[in-house]
């Protein structure tokens, strides 16, 4: 195969000493011609905290952060690179000869989340050689879009070749099968990570490429003559539409999104999807969460932005509903969701087996990026607790400690042979489908925008991790530092600087696991309630806290260099299961803080298969720093436990989440 164009191999010999990106660099901006992206507020009531202003000094997620900046965006562009994935945008675009390469026709999206990942980084930190980077790949894309602004590389390619006899794609027409042929999903995150990058630079030589595009679905799709009244098979371009909309105040991509929801379970012209698409029912008459659940979340997510931009009931009470459901009935206790392999789809109610979990790492992202906006729509927090206990869990433990090796489900069971559908008792390198891993890309680098959040002059944390940052409200502009060793101890420390003296308002957030709510409902109880509560001290003066819907608030008026120190005990925890969960008969699972523990063999080699649980046990916590980066470890007479999220790290072997137990 002929050599990659200029561009291409410029990122290919350079690459490591352009991902050098430090998170907590002091850089201001990436330029200074460059000027601030304010979306358009219209909607959600509570607004997140601009990335930018956010910057992490934690140790927990700031090393995870630079794994991704400094290894696996490398490692990802380097596989890409292998399998074609720029290629295929230069041979579309006539630059280079041969055919599509690639077994997926969402190939393309590899591409654009990497981007999008890359495009977060540079708004935390600021890097004119990674921008650079950035700029390359996206001339690369645009050699690929044709003129009227349609991209999707493998139907400009060879329209009469569909990519590998990927199920469902009949022929080469545009749109043909676009349930099948991810036309509208390759869109969906070609928009995400055009409004990332430019949010992070300001540029639009990337969001010309996504408007171009959804100018063209705009007069392609809808009611009306001459226009299609179909569906994606795949949800994530109602999403992308909104973001667009949020930056360019474009009603025609709002309108276009909700046509693409509204049109959902009407099959006056087209056949039925199932409930695998969740094309079964009109969305705002679904209640149950069903069919795969990736396309599930990022169905719910667009529902939400419907629901919060044009306030509408009928929205709200359909996602309110579908949350329900997932969290009283189908989530693990890791957050993941989705637990058939069969169609990558959620169960029948409390249908949650362990060793055969599916639990997909990009469901755990989808499932925050809803959870995310259900809290910005609301305020409530148990949408918070949802999010952290995936976020620590189901999620993270879809990536390495090496951050290059990756799983697509995520078991809470192994018995060290058991092999599945892209997935194995141990952690690969890649995949025939390779959305997880280039999905931890797009959303680790934007974790910091979950940590606080505004409304008026209000300030909710949501998050407790090491940072320093910078807030607008209408009394004043205030710089609050957060210091903390969470999620090993519940210790965090803040110092509170207002530019002026000014009267607003606190809320932090008592997570449910101190709250003793292991989730919201009634899927899982803990065996024993914290005998322990929280501490609040003011200026260093122990304060009598009230603790509401779980925050607490505090509004004085503040002045500079105040300080809070909020304690929040932490103790080995045993969780138990609904009865109707049959997998979990008998069984218990071990919790600290935000953390599920899980036995491996590695540390328990001598009698990891008859291992049990008594009543009464005592448990000791041992910090271990040279053991998985670092972790606290649980420990009794019988076992070691370690957190889930840092198993399949040593080798094969064999995991257990959900312990026996001879009392419960």
């Amino acid at each position: 195969m002929k050599r990659l164009n200029e561009k291409l191999y410029f990122y290919t010999v350079s690459l490591l000493s352009l991902l050098l990106v430090i998170v907590g660099c002091n850089s201001k901006s990436t330029s200074e011609e460059n000027t601030e992206v304010k979306e358009v507020d219209r909607g959600y009531p509570i607004e997140s905290v601009d990335i930018k202003h956010v910057q992490l000094k934690d140790d927990f997620w700031l090393p995870v952060i630079e794994r991704i900046q400094n290894k696996t965006i490398e490692f990802a562009l380097e596989k890409c690179d292998e399998e074609g994935r720029f290629e295929n945008f230069l041979i579309a675009g006539g630059e280079m000869e041969g055919e599509a390469r690639g077994v997926m026709p969402f190939d393309d999206t590899d591409v654009y989340k990497i981007i999008e990942g890359a495009s977060y980084s540079l708004i935390s930190a600021p890097n004119a050689e990674l921008e650079k980077l950035l700029d390359s790949l996206i001339d690369i894309v645009k050699i690929g879009q044709e003129k009227d602004g349609y991209l999707t590389t493998w139907r400009t390619i060879d329209p009469d070749k569909p990519t590998a006899n990927w199920v469902g794609v009949v022929d080469g027409s545009r749109w043909e099968s676009i349930e099948a042929s991810h036309e509208l999903y390759n869109a969906g995150h070609l928009y995400e990570a055009a409004a990332a990058h430019y949010r992070a630079t300001g540029k639009r030589n990337f969001l010309n490429i996504a408007l171009k595009n959804a100018d063209l679905l705009v007069q392609t799709f809808g009611t009306g003559e001459g226009k299609i009244e179909k569906v994606p098979g795949h949800q994530v371009i109602e999403t992308g539409l909104v973001k667009l909309y949020r930056i360019t105040k474009n009603e025609d991509y709002l309108e276009l999104a909700r046509f693409f929801l509204d049109q959902r379970g009407h099959h006056d012209n087209r056949p039925s999807l199932g409930d695998y698409a969740q094309d079964h029912l009109p969305v705002t008459e679904q209640k149950e969460v069903v069919g795969h659940a990736v396309r599930a979340v990022y169905m719910y997510a667009g529902m939400t932005d419907i629901a919060a931009i044009d306030k509408d009931t009928a929205y709200l009470n359909a996602v309110n509903n579908l949350w329900d459901n997932m969290v009283n009935k189908k989530m693990y206790i890791t957050g993941g969701i989705g637990a058939i392999h069969d169609g990558e789809a959620f169960g029948a109610n409390y249908e949650l087996p362990n060793l055969t979990a599916y639990s997909e790492t990009c469901a755990a992202i989808g499932d925050v990026y809803w959870n995310h906006r259900l809290h910005n729509l609301t305020g409530d927090v148990k949408y918070m607790d949802v999010l952290e206990r995936s976020l620590y869990n189901g999620l993270l433990s879809g990536i390495s400690l090496s951050g290059t090796e990756f799983f697509y489900p995520n078991a809470l069971e192994s018995d060290g042979t058991y092999k599945f559908n892209r997935g194995s008792c141990t952690r690969q390198e890649w995949f025939d489908c390779s959305c997880c891993p280039t999905n931890m890309i797009r959303f680790l680098p934007s974790l910091p925008e979950l940590v606080y959040s505004k409304k008026d002059d209000t300030i909710f944390v949501n998050l407790y991790v090491a940072n320093q940052a910078q807030i607008d409200l209408p009394s004043t502009s205030l710089v609050i530092d957060q210091q903390t060793n969470y999620p090993w101890d519940g210790l965090v420390n803040f110092t509170v600087t207002p530019e002026k003296e000014a009267n607003f308002t606190l809320k932090l957030r008592i997570p449910g696991w101190l709250r003793n709510e292991v989730l919201p409902g009634t899927l899982y109880q803990y065996k024993d309630d914290m005998t322990s509560e929280f501490e609040l001290k003011i200026n260093d003066q122990l304060v009598d806290a009230t603790l509401k819907d779980g925050y607490i608030t505090i509004n004085r008026d503040w002045k500079k260099g105040e300080t809070l120190s909020l304690n929040l005990p932490m103790q080995p925890r045993e969780v138990i299961t609904n009865d109707k969960v049959e997998d979990n008969l008998g069984k218990l699972a071990l919790e600290y803080g935000p953390i599920v523990y899980a036995i491996e063999e590695a540390d328990n080699k001598e009698n990891f298969d008859s291992i049990e649980l008594n009543s009464g046990d005592d448990y000791q916590v041992v910090w271990k720093p040279e053991l998985l980066k670092g972790v606290n470890v649980i420990t009794n007479e019988s076992l070691t436990a370690i957190p889930y999220y840092a198993w399949s790290n040593r080798g094969i072997g064999k995991m257990k989440v959900w312990i026996p137990s001879k009392q419960q």
